[in-house]
């Protein structure tokens, strides 16, 4: 089978590629497709994987180019983690919202949402090329942020989309490992959209072993959640809420960290990933695996910093470096999906797929985050129990948020692109939603070029 990797001099290709190489099943992928813009970029990875792939007889073979369509051509699946206006666009997307005082992140706020602007234009075409030249294949989707680029890429795709982040999964292990369980036997509830979520229980042989973490604060305080929110809040909410959530519920609390800090995550990786490119390069062949695992780990010690205490520079906390969905968590959800379609290895993961009724509320071309059984026949969300007027409310909020986004893409309307950055929960002003679009579109070509009208 041919994988096409969207995106393949990017950082994150070694998690994929190294997914592969443990997988013995059959069939397997034995072609990778590295699709990258930037030369150089692409050439390291390409040295890197090779590298990976030295002690592996049957490693598949890596394939780089710059040609879309020389990747795409063949593709069983297509894994896409893009990153439109690299991290140049998203030290803008950050520093533009904080000026104004409001949330600057990749996903979440007015940052994602200007992320998205300039995303979506480009991930619909090579979803038309998709259509064109690839029209088997099943794509999974990483590109930031994860639940708008899906949606826009289903009205091309349509089910063929899938996003992916193992950030649920993650956290439904943690659980069952606090109670010394196999965690590859619990059934997770877990409702929500990308990155705005609530694990609600989590089943084991029958019985929801939850409440029995919820109602242990020792237990609790271990878990990044309870060192994020705290165990009282989690308590009182009565579910475990995605770990992105900290930037609705403690809102002022991050603004004011991030901005005291003077270093925005993506300041941080705008220093360590060009210098990791620049040092791997000069490398020639052989250690470049070794320099990469050191900056990996780098990079997973500062994830979230600003709620956990700390800063991009100077971060405290801790990081389950095995379940971190930035190591092989999410590469291990790819592999699932992978496998569960070619081999009919029917599994249940949380994925970013369309409604369809799952949650009342919302529409049913709405990407949401639900549990969802995958085979060869495709992906079936589960049916799920309604969420409460809490969850609800925001989750519909920020819904309606992003596909005014998509409109405002897609159309190149400013008018829908302020009515969507103006309707989120974490922009508190009309005429601060006009300063963040009209800054967007100051500072930032991508957002510029979209929005024309």
């Amino acid at each position: 089978m041919k994988l096409c990797i969207l995106g393949g001099g990017g950082f994150r290709t070694p998690y994929v590629y190294q997914a592969l190489l443990r997988d013995q099943g059959s069939p397997r992928v034995d072609r990778v497709a590295l699709y990258d813009i930037d030369a150089d970029r692409l050439g390291v990875m390409a040295g890197l994987l090779a590298e990976l792939a030295t002690e592996f007889p049957d490693a598949p073979l890596v394939e780089p180019t710059q040609d879309l369509e020389v990747a795409l051509d063949g593709a069983d699946f297509v894994f896409a983690a893009l990153r439109v206006g690299g991290l140049e666009g998203r030290r803008c997307d950050e520093h533009i919202a904080l000026d104004l005082g409001v949330l600057g992140q990749e996903t979440t706020g007015p940052g994602g949402l200007s992320y998205a602007l300039r995303s979506v234009p480009v991930m619909v075409d090579i979803a038309r090329t998709i259509r064109r030249v690839a029209p088997q294949a099943y794509v999974m989707n990483f590109t930031n942020p994860a639940g708008i680029i899906t949606e826009a890429m289903q009205r091309v795709l349509g089910d063929r989309v899938l996003g992916i982040c193992d950030t649920p999964s993650g956290l439904g292990r943690r659980v069952a490992g606090l109670l010394g369980l196999d965690h590859s036997k619990v059934q997770m509830d877990y409702v929500g959209l990308n990155h705005l979520g609530w694990m609600r229980r989590v089943l084991y042989e029958g019985r929801d072993i939850l409440p029995e973490v919820l109602s242990d604060d020792t237990r609790l305080a271990v878990m990044e959640e309870g060192e994020v929110f705290g165990t009282e809040w989690i308590q009182a909410l009565g579910a475990i809420p995605n770990e992105y959530l900290y930037y609705y519920y403690f809102n002022r609390e991050a603004i004011a960290g991030i901005r005291a800090s003077g270093t925005t995550r993506g300041d941080f990786l705008a220093l360590t990933q060009p210098a990791f490119y620049r040092e791997a390069a000069a490398h020639g062949h052989g250690g470049v695996a070794d320099l990469w695992r050191r900056t990996v780990d780098r990079r997973g010690a500062s994830y979230m910093a600003e709620a956990k205490g700390g800063t991009q520079d100077a971060p405290t906390g801790t990081r389950d470096v095995e379940l971190d969905p930035a190591h092989q968590g999410y590469a291990g959800v790819a592999l699932a999906v992978m496998a569960a379609i070619s081999r009919n290895e029917r599994a249940t993961m949380i994925l970013n797929v369309r409604n369809r009724g799952t949650i009342g509320g919302l529409p049913d071309d709405a990407v949401v985050e639900v549990p969802t059984v995958v085979d060869a026949n495709g992906v079936h969300p589960l049916t799920t129990a309604p969420p409460d007027l809490h969850q609800i409310g925001l989750m519909s909020q920020v819904k309606s948020v992003e596909q005014h986004i998509i409109e405002a893409a897609l159309t190149g309307s400013r008018r829908e692109a302020v009515t969507g950055v103006a309707l989120h929960p974490l922009v508190d002003s009309v005429n601060i939603a006009r300063r963040l679009v009209d800054g967007y579109i100051a500072e930032i070509p991508g957002v510029a070029a979209v929005l024309t009208r």
